[in-house]
């Protein structure tokens, strides 16, 4: 009996060990918001998640995608724990995906925010803004990015089209979306005469194709964007989440050797400088953006009668008041 119960004991210890270990191992997701394209931001971050897995004593994998939509659906599935987000994404992470955000990016510079861009070849005849829509009935070609993308899209729509009346995918004679670079390559290549950009992938691009850049002209510019923040599960175990947001708060900090590396490893990422703690009210501005884009959408629009344009006025007031409560602390 003594036998027996010795060994049920240790197939037990055995079992929870094993438990445990599994647990252990359980890797943790790490979305990655595309600059550049999907391969080129897993190389741009893979440092700082190889140095983030040794404190966590847990492994870290990547969900590194094409397009903002795919990052969304996998977050919606919830098959990413952090992720890097763009604040548009971020606002749809927080309000219907059970994410909260505890970090913003810091540039380089210091400025915690971007700057959206309209972009041209230097011998266009687009000169400036007034250049460009001034043409009724316009033959331009246009590039942005998806409809999920704050300076490729929303901040365009909002501080350019939307307050004189338009809509890029009818003002244009033709519209291609594409990521940031690829939308700079087509400009540098006759193949479109106007794209939306930033200033991290304006940088990126600098980087990667110097002459193409040279060749480049920017004509107008957005007033500043906070930055990109970073999201965690609701879920996450707390022991676990505080690990990785002081890791991650403190990344690149220090005035030693290793705070050196760490500075080098963040210089990788377009324009990082590091992190700074935030909560979701910071995503306040994308919130506000969104609804004057789909105000102003909504009162140029053509309706039906002055009911359904009414209805959908009232309808843009109640998911703004919405998302704004959503944002608050719980």
């Amino acid at each position: 009996m003594r036998w027996m119960l010795a060994a049920l004991l240790a197939q037990g210890l055995l079992l929870a060990c094993g438990t445990a270990r599994a647990a252990q191992a359980q890797p943790i997701r790490f979305g990655i918001l595309p600059i550049g394209s999907a391969a080129e931001s897993l190389e741009q971050w893979r440092p700082l998640l190889e140095d983030l897995q040794k404190p966590l004593q847990h492994p870290v994998t990547t969900v590194s995608v094409g397009s903002y939509a795919s990052l969304s659906d996998a977050i919606g599935a919830q098959r990413v724990d952090i992720a890097f987000l763009s604040g548009k994404l971020a606002v749809e992470a927080v309000t219907r995906q059970h994410m909260q955000v505890f970090a913003q990016f810091v540039r380089s510079d210091g400025a915690k925010g971007n700057v959206a861009m309209l972009v041209v070849r230097n011998d266009s005849p687009i000169r400036n803004l007034d250049d460009l829509l001034s043409t009724p009935g316009s033959s331009w070609r246009y590039a942005r990015s998806e409809h999920l993308s704050v300076t490729g899209y929303t901040a365009p729509e909002a501080y350019v089209f939307a307050p004189r009346g338009l809509n890029s995918d009818t003002f244009f004679g033709s519209v291609r979306v594409g990521d940031h670079q690829s939308n700079l390559l087509a400009v540098v290549n006759r193949e479109v005469d106007v794209a939306s950009s930033n200033n991290p992938d304006m940088d990126l691009f600098r980087r990667n194709f110097p002459r193409e850049a040279e060749q480049l002209r920017v004509i107008w510019r957005s007033p500043l964007i906070p930055s990109g923040v970073l999201v965690i599960r609701d879920g996450m175990p707390a022991s676990l989440r505080q690990k990785l947001t002081a890791f991650l708060l403190g990344y690149g900090k220090g005035h030693d050797e290793a705070g050196a590396r760490e500075r080098a490893k963040l210089a990788r990422i377009p324009d990082l400088g590091g992190f700074a703690p935030e909560d979701n009210r910071m995503l306040e501005p994308f919130v506000d953006m969104q609804y004057t884009l789909l105000r102003q959408q909504a009162e140029h629009g053509q309706w039906v009668t002055p009911q359904a344009r009414q209805a959908r006025l009232a309808q843009i007031e109640a998911d703004h008041r919405r998302a704004l409560r959503l944002l608050q602390p719980h």
